[in-house]
């Protein structure tokens, strides 16, 4: 019916233009104004074609842009894709080891979830909506937006949040065990993390302490750059705590994704933790819920 009521707009203002256009004395103009008008009739129906394939959204649409299995021996780190969007992993198993989708990447976003999930079915899902809307991962986490970083991307904390009653290890999980907004790019010295939350620890921009914990970091990095200055400290994901460089021998790591960092200490991998994006879907699959890489709600 939507679409009914848009081709009916279209047509009416259309006629009303050409009315306006029919007391000129130039028929040529006329002529143009309803060429246009079938252009423009031509490039609408070929969306309507579009929307009726795809068929109603309803709630609207998720897309799968990331998944970080913190133990597959793939490292994400600050610097691995966040940037450059490439295609990482295969669709057939995104779910189940790190994955991007260069295509996602790129798609604009205004709601974003982080979920976290056990071999593909939910665990605990936070949404959050973007301050700026209609903008991609890819511009979000892209070079322009690294120097200087360090953005808190959403307002008001999250709009969803949702566990399950049997979930585990929450008390230092990087997303799931503190409060707060999403901070992007946060560089502090030479160290970066891609995906951190302002309930926790945020160091100071000329501070280094490897001290900001979250998904994708990098404790010896260019992070206005997006250089890795080499593999001892790149590491997927880092649970919740306060562990300064020079007073803490041991950071508390999910699984066995990480460089050879001396302080940098494997441990129990809480789950998977899959990045979605949406331009129009507010809610996210409760607990319990099968993922996939798109999800209609």
């Amino acid at each position: 019916m939507k679409v009914i009521v848009a081709l009916a707009s279209l047509i009416a203002v259309s006629l009303a233009d050409s009315k306006i256009a029919a007391s000129l004395t130039d028929s040529k103009k006329v002529r143009e104004g309803f060429q246009g008008l079938g252009e423009e009739l031509g490039d609408l129906a070929d969306r309507v074609g579009v929307l009726e394939k795809l068929g109603p959204t309803k709630g609207g649409r998720w897309h799968l842009g990331m998944n970080i299995d913190p133990a597959d021996g793939h490292i994400f780190g600050y610097v691995v894709g966040w940037a450059t969007g490439e295609d990482i992993g295969s669709e057939d198993a995104a779910l189940k080891a790190d994955y991007l989708s260069a295509e996602v990447w790129e798609e604009p976003a205004n709601y974003i979830a982080i979920v976290r999930h056990q071999e593909g079915v939910v665990d605990a899902v936070k949404v959050w909506q973007f301050k700026y809307w209609g903008k991609s991962l890819l511009t979000r986490f892209g070079l322009k937006k690294m120097d200087p970083g360090r953005q808190i991307v959403t307002s008001g904390g999250p709009i969803q949040e949702s566990i399950a009653e049997e979930a585990e290890n929450l008390v230092d999980d990087p997303i799931f065990s503190v409060d707060g907004d999403l901070a992007f790019n946060w560089a502090y010295s030479n160290n970066g993390c891609r995906i951190a939350l302002t309930g926790g620890y945020l160091s100071p921009a000329d501070q280094n302490d490897d001290n900001t914990h979250g998904l994708g970091n990098d404790f010896r990095c260019d992070p206005l750059e997006n250089r890795s200055t080499g593999s001892l400290w790149v590491h997927d994901v880092s649970n919740i705590q306060d562990c300064p460089l020079g007073s803490c021998v041991a950071v508390r790591l999910q699984g066995t994704d990480h460089g050879a960092g001396s302080s940098l200490s494997s441990g129990p991998v809480y789950g998977n933790y899959a990045i979605y994006v949406s331009q129009d879907a507010k809610t996210f699959p409760e607990p319990g819920f099968q993922l996939k890489t798109e999800i209609q709600m």
